[in-house]
């Protein structure tokens, strides 16, 4: 019996897909994997204006690989999961400098490419080339997962290894940049995570989970594990001339190479910091005037992070100034910056509620 589940889900992009978003027009490849790079953990709504500034700004590939990597995180600076960012640089720089600035048609070539995996490569192939490639990202997961009542968290390799033989099957050989299309928006659209509309799916008539009223059950959840608490000092130390210091992050883990605001253990008391900052940075600070705390969460930890202004006199020398830097506030806030800390930039009292 010929597989329904394409064309059923065709006929129904066509009536109510998303035909407008800003990465259909004048589609190419580099718009396209810019797009998915972007969508990986955010929602449409969020990627739709960072990416429209994004391509202003680095309108092909030429632009990106050729433009400073702290301009690439100050256009990413809010959108989250900064690996992707300098990942979608140096990508940039392969396909400039091994493919004459061309992305290659060819799956396993773009998977070559840093931060681009299965999926990422396939979407490409599919979107901008219009050759027969199966996706899978975390919303055909959902589809799939919920479609063939496939049991387990699609994190774990069994559970994923199913999905894609389930992804193959359904992946028809005509139209492909529009089915491509039409699943990722009937998971975003219709199977949602919580409370789906399958009343309105175009495929729930072969859909295990919905035959037996277990659509909650799938797909299966992470293994819960409790994220562990973490505390810190962050200073804004201000000088005479009203600039900020700035520290940069190693180029890997929590934010890597962003710019950020220098920290210290929270083992220091408030009355420690001044004899801190002379000991660790070699700054008179005088003064500290914390401000309201808050606490951010990272995917693996829930971090404390309790701000204090802390005015410089004197000499404001620092000692390693590639990774410290004095700046203006609106020279700072050029530059990739966490969230948290664009918000206690601008607007301190803001950064409670983060």
């Amino acid at each position: 019996m010929p597989d329904r589940f394409a064309d059923k889900l065709l006929r129904w992009y066509d009536q109510h897909g998303r035909h407008d978003l800003p990465w259909h027009h004048n589609r190419n490849a580099y718009r396209v994997w810019v797009s998915e790079i972007m969508l990986q953990q955010t929602q449409v709504t969020t990627v739709i204006p960072y990416f429209e500034a994004f391509m202003a700004r680095f309108p092909d590939v030429h632009a990106l690989a050729s433009a400073p990597v702290d301009d690439v995180l100050g256009h990413w600076s809010g959108l989250g999961y900064y690996a992707r960012a300098r990942n979608l640089h140096k990508a940039a720089k392969q396909v400039v400098d091994e493919f004459g600035g061309e992305f290659p048609s060819d799956q396993q070539q773009l998977e070559s490419l840093t931060g681009i995996g299965r999926s990422t490569a396939a979407a490409i192939v599919a979107q901008a080339f219009e050759k027969r490639a199966t996706i899978l990202d975390g919303n055909v997961k959902r589809v799939l997962a919920r479609y063939h009542a496939v049991p387990g968290w699609p994190g774990q390799t069994a559970v994923l290894n199913q999905l894609w033989v389930h992804a193959e099957s359904h992946t028809p050989e005509a139209r492909i940049k529009d089915y491509t299309q039409a699943i990722m928006d009937l998971g975003a659209m219709v199977c949602t995570r919580s409370k789906p509309g399958c009343e309105a799916c175009p495929v729930k008539d072969g859909c295990l989970a919905y035959a037996r009223d277990e659509i909650r059950l799938y797909p299966g959840s992470k293994p819960k594990k409790e994220k562990p608490e973490k505390t810190t000092w962050m200073l804004i130390l201000e000088d005479a001339e009203g600039r900020i210091l700035l520290e940069r992050r190693p180029p890997s883990g929590i934010w890597g190479g962003l710019w950020s605001l220098p920290e210290l253990d929270p083992a220091y008391g408030a009355d420690e910091l001044q004899d801190a900052c002379a000991r660790e940075l070699g700054l008179n600070c005088h003064n500290p005037e914390p401000i309201s705390g808050f606490r951010h969460t990272f995917s693996h930890y829930h971090l404390h992070i309790q701000p204090v202004r802390l005015p410089v006199a004197g000499n404001t020398q620092v000692r390693d100034s590639d990774r410290l830097r004095w700046l203006h506030r609106d020279e700072a806030l050029s530059l990739g910056l966490p969230a948290p800390i664009r918000t206690l930039l601008t607007e301190p009292e803001q950064a409670t509620l983060l």
